[in-house]
């Protein structure tokens, strides 16, 4: 069984789901020596239990496991609890990342890579998860920006289609709002990195591309433009007023 969080000094516990026992300790080890809290779960079925004992604060997360994959362990872990999630991927397709993203998932990597890598998208989630904290203090007057049948609340930080609640990963969130917060313009990749991901160079540029993608599944492709060798742009619906 899986420990619950015992050190109170811990600055962080992460929970690392993941088959492969070799990649599993290095990431560990990584982890444990950035002066973080790691746990290790081998299946999806244990994961689930495990962030549910642990309340992790960030959880990666493999796709393909054993008992129960990575996709369903995550669908089930954000529909009970608000916790970043990073995920593994071993192909490099757009289908498997927008299924983890579309499972909750906030960002992903693709096999193999740099565990040192790894680590610095950890710090960058938890930055991001500081600075929306940050901002949720600053925003308790801001008004809900209206889009015709669109309507997103900053403050309860919810979405709705036509009366209807969609739910958005905190990531997929935060790239929404930035991008409505000033309709009709368009935002280069880089620019969204740093403000939505608070990553300092553009590596992460495809990220970008497979969490539009993710956004248009879910509110619909005309809500989001593309400008080809630019960015995106939010485009409210054709009904809606300049």
């Amino acid at each position: 069984m899986l420990p619950n969080k015992t050190m109170q000094n811990a600055e962080k516990t992460i929970l690392v789901v993941e088959d492969e026992p070799d990649l599993a300790t290095a990431i560990a080890q990584r982890i444990s020596a950035r002066g973080w809290n790691a746990r290790v779960a081998s299946d999806g079925a244990t994961a689930v239990k495990a962030a549910k004992e642990l309340k992790p604060d960030l959880i990666i997360m493999d796709i393909m496991l054993p008992v129960m994959d990575g996709i369903e362990a995550t669908k089930r872990i954000v529909s009970t609890q608000a916790v970043p999630v990073l995920m593994l991927t071993a192909r490099d397709s757009e289908t498997d990342k927008i299924r983890g993203l579309g499972s909750g998932a906030d960002d992903y990597m693709t096999k193999p890579f740099s565990v040192r890598e790894l680590i610095a998208r950890c710090e960058a989630l938890f930055r991001r998860i500081n600075r929306a904290a940050e901002i949720a203090k600053n925003i308790e007057n801001e008004k809900k920006l209206e889009f015709g049948s669109i309507i997103i609340d900053p403050q309860q930080r919810s979405v709705t289609v036509n009366d209807e609640a969609v739910h958005l990963t905190p990531t997929e969130f935060d790239l929404l709002v930035t991008l409505a917060r000033k309709p009709r313009t368009v935002f280069k990749r880089e620019t969204l990195l740093a403000e939505v991901w608070d990553w300092p160079d553009a590596s992460g540029t495809r990220t970008v591309d497979s969490h539009v993608k993710a956004l248009r599944h879910k509110l619909g492709n005309k809500v989001i433009e593309t400008t080809h060798g630019v960015g995106y742009s939010f485009e409210p619906p054709e009904d809606v007023k300049e």
